[in-house]
């Protein structure tokens, strides 16, 4: 079984699963939005985060009519905020040592719904 992040779908096969074109996904990394792994021949490898990824770029800009530079901007600040989520997770980590300190944690995670 390959892990979450190990590249190894064919830019082919992300197509077929997904339902679009491969130029789709050529654009999608031209704009920096996904960054496929690379065989020694330079053949585009996708893993499955990066198939998740896409997923979500797909239902930002089709289902709620985001373009692609608004769809930098949100992949960005999810970026962000699960950095900071990995910092507060460490402070609480450190915190729950001493026990006198209290931390509430709040995660974000990018829920899109689709209109009626």
């Amino acid at each position: 079984m390959y892990s979450y992040d190990e590249p190894v779908y064919l830019i082919s096969v992300v197509a077929k699963i997904l339902e679009i074109h491969p130029q789709t996904l050529r654009q999608y990394e031209k704009e920096g939005l996904i960054e496929p792994g690379r065989t020694e021949g330079k053949m585009r490898l996708y893993s499955q985060r990066d198939i998740d990824k896409i997923k979500t770029i797909l239902r930002l800009t089709r289902d709620l009519g985001v373009n692609l530079a608004g769809v930098d901007i949100i992949l960005r600040l999810k970026e962000r905020l699960d950095e900071l989520d990995g910092i507060i997770e460490q402070l609480r980590s450190s915190a729950n040592k001493d026990n006198s300190v209290t931390i509430k944690q709040s995660s974000y995670e990018l829920m899109i719904f689709k209109g009626k």
